[in-house]
């Protein structure tokens, strides 16, 4: 008999990459993940997992494993969806993705305020780029994702995934203080494209759209320093470094040394709420929803 929890953990594997990430979506240590990895192996007496690299691969054997555990999860959903119906009220696991600026400035009063409205829900918070959880909500990996888009990256919409709008996040420039433009009221394109600025790294949206929106501008951008983090980048304006396109969500307190200009035409990423539609039913992310949408306003 094939163990669920097992088979749990060889799918969280297969989608996040590697032990260490299907760990941190479980909610597990990478310990807890290889044994129970091990358990599975010594039951089906099968090699499931082989060393690639610094990280593991899945084996054939592990890949059929993999689809059979994707029907079974999906079989347990239906009847977790069917017992939270009839109870009425919400319950059970509840997992939840966002990328990086909304779990920091947007999910945690909303999880503070479904744990404590709700204590039967089992909240879980995992937090992933922005385009890699609709994939996650789409496989039954998370239950619900909270997902951005840009005018040059639309969101994905796939087949049995269902969304709701939160909200515009607004992107403003900041400059340093005493920067020749901190004192203006607003910006142009034109104005700042000849400017070093302060960036996400290549291949995010935000880099690809600073990247696109200067070029048609008529210059190449000097992308002088790369950094992931928007708070690290606040501090890097704040040192003079350059300039910076940073989204309100999430941004924390900007400091003294730092001026915020609005720029015309104003960026803006408009974010969802995602879910699968087989789970609509669940009266826990009905909540969900609404409470996300209650709390989108101060967020901003």
């Amino acid at each position: 008999m094939l163990d669920l929890a097992r088979l749990k953990a060889l799918h969280a594997v297969h989608t996040h990459g590697s032990i260490g990430a299907a760990a941190t979506a479980l909610g597990y240590t990478p310990s807890a993940v290889s044994q129970q990895i091990s358990k599975l192996e010594r039951e089906t007496h099968t090699v499931l997992l082989e060393r690639q690299g610094r990280g593991v691969a899945l084996t054939d054997a592990a890949q059929l494993l993999v689809a059979t555990a994707e029907q079974l999860l999906a079989i347990v959903e239906q009847a977790e969806v069917a017992l939270e119906e009839q109870r009425g009220r919400p319950s059970g696991r509840l997992t939840v993705a966002a990328f990086p600026t909304a779990a920091c400035g947007l999910l945690p009063p909303v999880l503070a305020e479904l744990a404590a409205k709700h204590p039967s829900l089992d909240l879980r918070l995992v937090e992933v780029d922005a385009h890699l959880s609709v994939d996650l909500v789409a496989r039954g990996v998370v239950d619900l994702a909270v997902a951005h888009d840009w005018d040059i990256a639309p969101l994905p919409a796939p087949e049995g995934v269902e969304r709701a709008v939160l909200g515009d996040d607004r992107c403003d420039v900041l400059v340093p203080a005493g920067h020749r433009l901190a004192d203006r009221d607003g910006l142009l394109r034109s104005d700042v494209a000849r400017e070093r600025w302060i960036c996400q790294p290549p291949g995010s949206v935000c880099h690809d759209w600073l990247v696109r929106t200067l070029r048609e501008a008529g210059t190449e951008p000097d992308m002088a320093y790369q950094v992931g983090e928007y708070r690290t980048q606040v501090a890097l304006v704040e040192a003079g470094l350059g300039i910076a396109l940073v989204p309100r969500l999430g941004r924390g307190r900007i400091p003294a040394g730092v001026r915020v200009l609005r720029l015309e035409p104003t960026p803006v990423r408009r974010l969802y709420a995602l879910w699968r539609a087989g789970a609509s039913r669940r009266p826990s992310i009905g909540v969900a929803v609404d409470t996300l949408r209650a709390h989108w306003p101060a967020a901003h």
